[in-house]
């Protein structure tokens, strides 16, 4: 039976044995759903998508699983803490690309609040912004000198992910608002960044509260309010795809990132 095992000096990673049976179910709902996604985007050639379907988030479950019986070792909990903490910004990346071509595929440049050719560019610099924050403490997690270092850089990168897909949701809902005459299904997809944003002030909270707080002490949390929501997001993507935005039914100027 596995137990807690101490990483140095008295010094415990996990404050509880990460379950094998969670972490698994999910790896294959997962790929799964990747490799469904993965099948849209090759089909129809919809390539802004790929950051979407790189899918490190499994491989953070998969590190999970093999720290059941390794909690005393840093490498499985730190690649766990990496692609888990990483993997949503990847999928807002392609999130951010497809609003605006779903804005230039129904002919809506005038109802967006930013115009399209920069609506790209404004939310996926911000996203690359936090990647490359959160992305820098995990590195520093990954050496396993720096296990407590840092936080205060990843919450500082998980807001300002929160912030961009504060302003994404606001652009997403006034542009839908602004349509309403003529609706697409497409425009359902701005659902995805609320998800993405309730399970980013979930992570906040938690780096917040500290080791010792309720969320990191109980590992149901994290799959009620990030890995749930993640497998969400999967599923609205795949079920709402977007068919409608391929380059030969864009706007000219579309083919501008």
């Amino acid at each position: 039976m596995a137990v807690l095992e101490p990483y140095r000096d008295g010094y415990y990673l996990w404050n509880y044995v990460p379950s094998i049976g969670a972490a698994v179910i999910f790896i294959l709902l997962s790929l799964v759903m990747t490799a469904s996604i993965s099948w849209h985007m090759s089909k129809i050639k919809t390539w802004f998508c790929v950051p979407f379907v790189i899918g490190v988030e499994f491989a953070g479950y998969y590190a999970r699983a093999s720290a059941h019986n390794k909690t005393g070792r840093v490498m499985p909990y730190s690649t766990q803490s990496v692609f888990i903490l990483l993997g949503p910004a990847l999928f807002a990346a392609s999130i951010y690309m497809c609003l605006s071509r779903i804005i230039r595929g129904v002919h809506g440049n005038h109802h967006s609040l930013v115009k399209p050719s920069w609506l790209t560019k404004i939310f996926v610099t911000g996203d690359v912004l936090s990647f490359v924050v959160q992305g820098g403490v995990a590195g520093l997690m990954v050496s396993g000198n720096s296990i407590k270092t840092g936080e205060g850089m990843v919450i500082g990168g998980l807001m300002i992910q929160i912030i961009m897909f504060g302003l994404f949701a606001v652009t997403a809902v006034l542009f839908q608002r602004r349509i309403e005459r003529r609706p697409t299904p497409e425009s359902c997809s701005s659902a995805l960044p609320t998800l993405i944003m309730v399970r980013s002030i979930f992570r906040v909270a938690e780096y917040a509260m500290g080791n010792d707080g309720y969320l990191l002490k109980h590992e149901w949390t994290l799959y009620i309010f990030d890995t749930t929501l993640i497998f969400a997001v999967m599923v609205v993507c795949f079920l709402w795809y977007p068919t409608r935005i391929t380059p030969d039914k864009l706007e000219p100027q579309s083919y501008a990132i």
